[in-house]
């Protein structure tokens, strides 16, 4: 007669069990980080309208140490993917939080130094610098910017990478009376020129090729400033 052996529980664990307890863990960790999130939403939000408004986003800035004018907050606001100036839906604010990892006003505050040089990269920069434009559109339909606030939507985006450029570009744009508004096509030559054309020479602007109109003025100009 075969006599069975018998078996003894050991130690081992079951892997599929521990992978199902470390996706509960950090399932419940995703949902703890949510709320706070939440939490921090409505510490600066209007209940009745559910939404994070000027007034709050000055709070806000104010917690943080930075000016509500500081190219940090239209950074914030671009990581949020925030559609309204001025306005923080819960939504916009839980895309952007979340990906920042950040649930507290000191995470927060940290989260904006790492943001800044993620903006900075060539990869994101160009995306940043047309969202800045779009995101001053506050108007339904509206396709231009007054040059005044172009002037100053320049100086905060582009001024510390080529301050010389947005410098004399600005200084233009303030004493012509040909434009009054710049549109999406001309910011964006804005941007290709300063990175692409040699200043303050200007010695390989080619104005056969498929610059804004603006631009080819801009050259003209600058050509007769320095003579």
């Amino acid at each position: 007669m075969i006599r069975r052996s018998s078996t003894k529980k050991t130690g081992t664990t079951n892997p599929s069990a521990s992978a199902d307890l470390s996706r509960t863990a950090s399932g419940k960790a995703v949902t703890k980080e949510l709320e706070r999130i939440g939490q921090l939403f409505n510490s600066y939000s209007n209940r009745a309208t559910n939404m994070i408004e000027p007034e709050g986003i000055e709070a806000l800035c104010s917690d943080l140490g930075v000016d509500h004018t500081d190219v940090r907050i239209l950074m914030l606001a671009w990581k949020m993917k925030s559609e309204k100036q001025g306005y923080f839906t819960l939504d916009e604010w839980r895309v952007g939080l979340k990906s920042l990892h950040a649930d507290t006003i000191a995470k927060l505050k940290k989260a904006l130094m790492d943001l800044e040089n993620e903006v900075r990269k060539p990869s994101n920069f160009l995306d940043f610098y047309s969202y800045a434009f779009r995101y001053c559109l506050t108007e339904e339909k509206q396709k231009s910017i007054d040059t005044e606030s172009i002037c100053e939507l320049l100086d905060l985006v582009l001024g510390s990478q080529f301050s010389h450029q947005v410098g004399s570009l600005v200084e233009y744009l303030k004493c012509q009376n040909d434009y009054k508004v710049i549109n999406m096509d001309q910011w964006m030559g804005f941007f290709r020129f300063c990175k692409e054309i040699s200043f303050p020479d200007l010695k390989n602007y080619d104005p056969d090729l498929a610059w804004p109109l603006i631009l080819d003025n801009f050259v003209d100009w600058m050509k007769v400033q320095k003579s």
